[in-house]
């Protein structure tokens, strides 16, 4: 369970690649570039996604335990 409160990270490094990857491809004219700024916001979004569940499954697993006796 602890691994899966780390895995959120790997989207902040994706999007920290394609944002790399984006700033060297902006003045090369291709659309490439605005697919790999696509992906930047998508990680991005994902992190925060993902972050936002992590707390709520984790008050839902602690209402659930306050209320066993």
């Amino acid at each position: 369970m602890k691994f899966l409160r780390f895995t959120q990270y790997v989207y902040l490094v994706a999007a920290a690649f394609m944002a790399y990857r984006t700033t060297q491809l902006w003045n090369s004219g291709t659309d490439e570039r605005y697919l790999y700024l696509l992906f930047t916001f998508a990680a991005l979004g994902m992190f925060f996604f993902r972050q936002w569940y992590f707390k709520k499954f984790e008050e839902r697993a602690k209402k659930n335990q306050q209320k066993q006796p």
